[in-house]
């Protein structure tokens, strides 16, 4: 198993928005993070600066392919393309990033 942690942006007029968006997440969204294998996903909101830290699990074997397969299912789409335009990536993400990679200092189990 491995851990990954993320951050990213939350426009202000948009946190009302995802705050409900994320209350009811679409079943077959649930679903397809199941499937390709994330488990303990969270998210968090820091206010007032209104940034999104998101954390997860990965269990699989191969996490490129099942980032592949979530990202070319047509829901999982569908679900981005709403919540994107509330989201402000950091300036200073990596290339290719959208939510920017954090790397784990510290853990303690």
């Amino acid at each position: 198993m491995k851990r990954y942690g993320s951050v990213l942006g939350l426009s202000e007029e948009g946190k009302a928005e995802y705050r409900k968006l994320h209350a009811a997440v679409w079943p077959a969204v649930l679903a397809k993070i199941t499937e390709c294998n994330i488990r303990n996903y969270s998210i968090f909101l820091k206010e007032p600066e209104n940034l999104l830290f998101s954390y997860f699990e990965y269990t699989g074997t191969d996490y490129d392919a099942d980032m592949a397969k979530m990202a070319a299912d047509p829901t999982t789409q569908e679900w981005w393309a709403v919540n994107m335009p509330l989201q402000r990536p950091l300036d200073t993400r990596k290339p290719g990033e959208w939510w920017a990679d954090m790397t784990e200092i510290f853990h303690h189990d």
